[in-house]
């Protein structure tokens, strides 16, 4: 599993990068723009932070194909490996096309369907980002469409991988792991419930209290080795 952060808030990207095994953090314009700085400060802080070797994700805006290639080539300035996000519109596969043609990544993004997917896949997406709380919120099934999404990746054997998005829980992260999704991204929120359980927390608490109640309280084993 892939696990990438959803959010351009530089302080939960230095927590996430520290704590946890992430690969990358995902952005999209609505995130970025709730930081409400420059667009290029945004983007250059985020790879401050998470090195050289994770994944930066940011979105196009254009309503050509043609302009989504000067923004994504424009991205390219400011951050070599930025990996281009392009929506699944018509407008959007095309620009996939041109993309993909001139070298540079690309994640599909606003999915909702399986046939969204395919053809963003076969459009040169490396990342093919389903939206599975918003299909839910709809009466829809978000984990059913990455489980389709994902068999229809391995039957025609293409370089994508699902990069599941939009989580409200914990139980929807779990269920597309289950579902086969190769990676997701999560914000903050909730990407820090995924360690929570009471149980862990008093268990933890029992260590403690045992090994306080011989050895005492702040020893650690190095104290008596």
């Amino acid at each position: 599993m892939i696990y990438m952060l959803d959010t351009a808030n530089l302080d939960a990207i230095q927590k996430a990068v520290d704590l946890y095994p992430i690969e990358g953090v995902t952005t999209n314009p609505t995130i970025i723009a709730r930081e409400n700085r420059p667009f290029k400060e945004v983007i250059t802080s985020i790879r401050a932070i998470i090195g050289p070797d994770r994944m930066l994700h940011a979105q196009v805006l254009g309503k050509t194909a043609e302009v989504m290639l000067e923004e994504a080539r424009a991205m390219r300035q400011i951050d070599a490996d930025i990996i281009i996000k392009v929506p699944v519109t018509p407008q959007g596969i095309k620009a996939m096309k041109l993309i993909h043609q001139e070298g540079i990544r690309i994640t599909a993004t606003a999915i909702l369907t399986p046939q969204q997917a395919l053809m963003a896949a076969m459009a040169g997406a490396e990342f093919l980002a389903p939206y599975v709380n918003r299909l839910d919120n709809i009466c829809g099934d978000g984990t059913q469409v990455v489980a389709e999404i994902a068999h229809l990746i391995d039957i025609y054997g293409l370089n994508a991988k699902v990069l599941a998005a939009s989580f409200k829980n914990v139980q929807q992260v779990h269920e597309v792991a289950k579902a086969g999704a190769q990676s997701v991204t999560i914000g903050p929120d909730v990407f820090d419930l995924l360690l929570v359980h009471p149980l862990t927390d008093s268990g933890v608490a029992g260590f403690v209290s045992d090994w306080d109640s011989v050895y005492g309280a702040d020893k650690t084993v190095l104290d008596v080795i």
